[in-house]
């Protein structure tokens, strides 16, 4: 048996279309959804689907964070394989089947799927949020697998074997901490790109920049939650992956100027990122902000 797992929070305008997508699909085993939230308003949408469908169940979250409403779903939930996501996001076609072909696999402990811009493409941010989802993240994933190297799973979708009994409650990067303990037991982690996750980026440079910061700040965490890991994510890792790849992504001139600017953008945002951890050691867990633009 397979469970779905959808975190929302304040997200009515969305989660009909997150269940409705896994509901859509033709999957070839029992599967539940537990839609963990603490607000009434996403509850009331989840109720509805529930009087519909005995496999949609509410999972009452009591706004403790992310992490204590995933540790209360591992406990509850029925399946030997847990699929994770977000309720502001759907998935596509087949993307269940995609994600458990892949995890029976030997000694396959964790499945990260591909996330798939929404944004239009015309805008600068737009055009953000194509590349390095095509080309940061779903190029290197590709690339590691075939390498045999660690990935982490995307926390927009990603599907673990049933072995994981809780994570830490101050977990800032959950889909990472996962990973990386889904690693220390021995398993591997595998690549679907058929499984296809559709996400809305920011919209404004304001929102951008505090989702990377925001993020940022649990990839850091991982330092001390797994000191001997090498971690995924960090400046140095962005230059040797290949500096030069972005620059075949653009169809156009606009595009060109485009990719560009995405170099001193990002460097303006690591130094923002080394401001925040290294100069005034912030708190992360204390200034999480939830980015609108994105819902």
């Amino acid at each position: 048996m397979i469970s779905i797992i959808i975190t929302a929070w304040k997200e009515e305008k969305t989660i009909g279309k997150a269940i409705e997508s896994f509901l859509n699909q033709d999957i070839k085993e029992d599967f539940e959804i537990l839609v963990v939230c603490p607000d009434e308003g996403t509850k009331k949408i989840v109720d509805l689907y529930s009087k519909k469908d005995k496999r949609v169940i509410h999972v009452q979250d009591p706004g403790k964070g992310k992490p204590v409403a995933l540790n209360i779903c591992f406990k509850v939930a029925k399946g030997d394989y847990l699929i994770l996501t977000d309720g502001d996001v759907y998935v596509g076609d087949n993307s269940v089947n995609a994600l458990m072909d892949e995890l029976k696999k030997d000694n396959v402990g964790a499945v990260t799927g591909r996330p798939v811009s929404v944004n239009e493409r015309n805008s600068i941010l737009g055009y953000f949020s194509h590349l390095l989802t095509d080309i940061g993240a779903h190029d290197t994933r590709r690339k590691y697998v075939r390498e045999g190297k660690f990935i982490v799973c995307s926390g927009y979708l990603f599907a673990i074997r049933n072995v994981i009994n809780e994570i830490r409650e101050n977990a800032l990067s959950d889909d990472a901490v996962m990973s990386h303990m889904i690693r220390k037991m021995g398993y591997r982690i595998s690549y679907a790109p058929e499984a296809r996750v559709f996400v809305k980026f920011p919209t404004s440079f304001k929102d951008w920049f505090k989702q990377k910061r925001r993020s940022a700040g649990g990839y850091n965490q991982l330092k001390d939650f797994f000191p001997n890991h090498k971690r995924m994510r960090s400046f140095t890792a962005e230059i040797k992956e290949g500096w030069y790849k972005p620059f075949i992504y653009p169809k156009n001139f606009k595009e060109f100027i485009w990719t560009c600017l995405l170099y001193p953008i990002r460097v303006y945002l690591w130094l923002l990122i080394f401001w925040d951890l290294k100069i005034k050691k912030k708190d992360f867990s204390k200034v999480w902000v939830r980015i609108e633009s994105t819902k």
